[in-house]
């Protein structure tokens, strides 16, 4: 592979930055939300430029990895307990059964109708309980939405992902069992494997906001505040990623922690982090987009598409029943569901976990782990083109018939 110069790069997210200003305002024109705009620029851009040199494209990757962990922050920054308290127990009733139901009924549809084998049809579903909040957060940020609507959705694409990390890794290891010959069965490690990145995700995030909170709870300079932030995040980030720890929800949890023990510190250090936002998100999205292989599109349109409305019906059907166990309001119950269609970023980590696991043909699952791999990456990506398109426009959607935006 090419080695990339640093003044590639530099041009490379120069001219990224600028093309996204343009086709911004050209979506913009339509009241089309942004993401969706950047997305397909994404997937011209894989498919004309990207394609031919993909090393440009995996010398960006801490650029994505800076913005998802924005958007965490973000998330956590909303998950006020006061919030949480008034909504109630309606968002874990709707985080849960969103996640599982649609975990469930993908992985039934693929498996019960001989779509795909067990493995595959596992896998397949674990990543399908991942909702993506970069996609759902920006156009609440865009709209500037607010209400019991845009509380529940924010509060559920958070506490998602948790949900979506215990699935992925008991059904990663039962896949590795029936490579092995081992079927379905359960093992203690397959409890406590996931269950101990959970609470290892929800330690950092506390222990690194008290650290932070100590530090700095008496700083008023907005420059050191700003240094002291970013410093935090990335610490968080890179201690997660040498910890293969989740990241997003480590960083959700250092942001939480900070907006419930010391709101004022909570809301400087949350403007900071806003600023960086409209420069950022246009990265994530293009190049998330990017990633798309547009050629393939043909070969798996057929499976994307059942893999599409399986899991949209299950996000929600999912929440619409959650909404009504847990008594939330009939806004919430009616709409929660639409602002949970995206799925990029968080799958394609998955998915890309898929591949470091399965993805090597002389390793322990042979050529049949790595050509899953590719299929489900393939899959995903195909998918992501619908999500990714149709997901900003039906969250857009909600927040108006919820009568929560106050932008156009």
């Amino acid at each position: 592979m090419n080695e990339v110069s640093i003044g590639s790069i530099i041009l490379m997210l120069g001219a990224t930055l600028l093309v996204g200003y343009f086709a911004k305002l050209l979506v913009n024109r339509y009241k089309v939300p942004d993401v969706t705009g950047y997305i397909i620029l994404g997937v011209i851009a894989g498919y004309f430029i990207f394609s031919k040199r993909p090393e440009l494209l995996e010398s960006v990757e801490i650029v994505s990895d800076f913005a998802l962990a924005i958007i965490a922050f973000i998330i956590g920054h909303e998950l006020k307990k006061d919030v949480i308290k008034k909504l109630g127990r309606a968002i874990f009733f709707i985080a849960f059964f969103e996640a599982f139901a649609a975990f469930a009924i993908v992985f039934s549809v693929l498996y019960f109708f001989h779509i795909f084998p067990l493995h595959t049809s596992l896998l397949l579903g674990a990543i399908a309980s991942a909702t993506a909040p970069a996609a759902t957060v920006y156009v609440i940020h865009q709209y500037k939405s607010q209400g019991p609507l845009t509380s529940t959705i924010l509060a559920v694409v958070g506490i998602d992902d948790a949900i979506a990390l215990i699935i992925f890794v008991f059904a990663s290891t039962v896949a590795k069992q029936t490579f092995k010959g081992g079927g379905a069965s359960f093992s203690v490690n397959t409890i406590t494997t996931p269950v101990i990145a959970v609470l290892c995700s929800f330690g950092l995030g506390i222990v690194m906001g008290a650290i932070f909170r100590f530090l700095f709870k008496h700083v008023r300079s907005k420059d050191a505040m700003g240094m002291g932030i970013v410093a935090f995040v990335l610490l968080v980030m890179g201690i997660a990623e040498v910890s293969h720890i989740s990241e997003l929800l480590a960083v959700m949890v250092f942001s939480a922690f900070l907006t419930n023990t010391s709101p004022v510190l909570a809301r400087r250090s949350g403007e900071i982090m806003e600023n960086f936002t409209s420069i950022m998100m246009p990265f994530f999205f293009i190049f998330a987009g990017a990633h798309l292989d547009i050629t393939k599109i043909g070969s798996i349109a057929g499976v994307c598409t059942i893999y599409f409305f399986a899991r949209a019906t299950g996000k929600i059907g999912g929440a619409s029943l959650g909404g009504f166990l847990g008594k939330a309001p009939a806004n919430v119950r009616k709409y929660t569901g639409l602002g949970l269609i995206p799925q990029v970023g968080v799958a394609v980590a998955l998915a890309l976990a898929v591949k470091r696991i399965f993805g090597d043909p002389s390793g322990p699952y042979g050529e049949e782990g790595a050509k899953m791999a590719v299929l489900i990456i393939n899959i995903l990506l195909c998918s992501t083109i619908i999500t990714e398109s149709i997901g900003p426009l039906l969250t857009k959607f909600a927040l108006k018939k919820a009568n929560e935006t106050t932008v156009e």
